[in-house]
């Protein structure tokens, strides 16, 4: 990957002298390396000239600002003239270099398709002022200021991270340490993100972090052969599908009677029911499973089995099927008020447990909620919402998202969710799309004007919408 973090991360820890070039388009930097230091910086980009920064920092008056071009010099540094000028002070200029090297470097972190050329050189004339910026510090505020790039995901995800260095943990946040801790060294970097739940842009921009800070190091993924990979890939979409129904299946058990959990009928035969059983245990028993799946997995996969065993049990037992049946069906009958009212009292229990960041245990009274009541589009809102916050759901959250659409067609809170949703998947264009469609409803939408990069005029207190969660902002 050409990013200028991997290769200030060659240079620091390999102790390297040099010069690093980067050019993109019209661009082109100089940055100079000494003794774990970035201690001189050349660009051609205009906001990060000297005499603009100085002027931005408010070290050069509007009047000399406008004059600099006067006070050039052949074979002559502009800041030295301009500290002969009395112009600015020997400190000025100290601090205005610093800070000049500092968004040199810092402002090509945002660079992917760039060109670097590293040129290792003995020594280097130390400046006269002795600026000189940390590489470290310039790893750690270039990683965290710049944007997520989809190419930090693709570098990273086949990869196993493992612990390596513990020099720069104190540099990390709260946040970035407690994702550091989950690293064992065991699992690719996309089935640790599968598992843990993380904001997948923190996760890949904190393991991109980790890396150039020598926290963690990388193995790459074993080459295999075509055909051999190609079956891999398959076997694991295959693996994760039946990984995401059991996971959905579990959430939705504690709604579902027996007959539901073995999808038989009433009048269904013992040899029918056994028939059931056994497909059903042929494709949800745990042994089926891979045993490095993370521990929760493993409890949600062997409930449902439990469950689908104990309604086996009951059911082929014709004394114990009597009995059940007679408790079951002895219980009133719901009319469509009743209905109605138990889809509000569970989406309303889902959203107080939406609100409390409590997304698993949500989920499943809002898969109620949409099962007693089909046509209300905030249902499927919130009920995408809340797959959105579970990885395993991603692609559920988008067939939910696009009911809410259907059913709420002039609320743009649907486009919104959605857009959000492909933004995180890394599906920008799909992004884009659905943020406009969501400002041809509302023009005044805050979320999908900052997400366009629009300003946003005249906007009036609030915003309607069909929900006023987080996911859209405070309204």
């Amino acid at each position: 990957m050409e990013h200028i973090g991997y290769y200030l991360k060659e240079i620091f820890f390999c102790k390297k002298k040099g010069r690093l070039t980067f050019r993109y388009e019209n661009v082109q930097k100089y940055l100079f390396f000494q003794d774990g230091f970035v201690v001189f910086a050349k660009t051609n980009c205009p906001q990060e000239l000297l005499g603009e920064v100085l002027f931005r920092l408010g070290k050069l008056s509007d009047e000399n600002h406008s004059k600099i071009d006067d006070y050039i010099e052949p074979k002559k540094n502009i800041g030295e003239l301009l500290v002969e000028k009395g112009l600015i002070s020997t400190e000025d200029l100290h601090e205005g270099l610093t800070y000049q090297m500092r968004e040199i470097v810092l402002n090509t972190f945002s660079h992917f398709d760039g060109e670097f050329k590293f040129q290792e050189m003995d020594e280097l004339a130390e400046q006269k002022f002795g600026s000189k910026i940390s590489i470290p510090v310039l790893i750690e505020d270039g990683i965290r200021r710049m944007k997520y790039d989809p190419h930090l995901k693709k570098f990273m995800e086949k990869k196993t991270p493992f612990p390596k260095s513990k020099n720069f943990f104190y540099r990390l946040t709260e946040e970035e340490k407690d994702i550091l801790k989950i690293i064992e060294g065991k699992t690719a970097s996309e089935a640790i993100l599968q598992s843990s739940g993380i904001n997948p842009e923190l996760f890949w921009k904190s393991l991109y972090l980790f890396y150039c800070l020598d926290l963690v190091d990388v193995e790459a993924e074993e080459k295999v052969p075509e055909q051999e990979k190609e079956k891999k890939d398959r076997d694991s979409e295959d693996s994760y599908k039946r990984i995401e129904e059991v996971v959905r299946l579990s959430f939705n058990l504690s709604s579902m009677n027996y007959y539901q959990i073995l999808n038989v009928s009433e009048t269904s035969s013992r040899s029918e029911i056994k028939k059931a059983y056994f497909q059903l245990a042929r494709k949800y028993h745990p042994d089926l499973y891979g045993r490095d799946l993370p521990s929760d997995i493993k409890e949600k996969i062997e409930d449902v089995f439990d469950k689908i065993t104990k309604a086996y049990h009951i059911l082929i037992d014709e004394e114990k099927k009597h009995d059940y049946d007679a408790k079951v069906y002895s219980a009133p009958k719901e009319d469509k008020r009743d209905l109605s009212k138990r889809a509000e009292v569970r989406f309303r229990q889902g959203k107080t447990l939406y609100d409390q960041g409590k997304y698993e245990e949500a989920l499943a009274l809002l898969e109620e909620a949409v099962r007693l009541k089909t046509d209300k589009a905030n249902y499927f809102l919130l009920l995408a919402m809340t797959e959105s916050r579970i990885p395993l759901f991603a692609r559920k959250a988008e067939q939910n998202f696009l009911k809410a659409i259907k059913l709420g067609q002039w609320s743009p809170d649907g486009y919104v969710g959605l857009g959000l949703l492909y933004k995180k998947e890394g599906l920008f264009v799909k992004a884009g799309k659905q943020f406009k469609r969501a400002l041809n409803i509302d023009p005044e939408n805050k979320v999908a004007l900052k997400e366009l990069g629009l300003e946003q005029k005249n906007v009036k207190k609030g915003l309607k919408g069909i929900l006023s969660f987080e996911l859209f902002g405070k309204k």
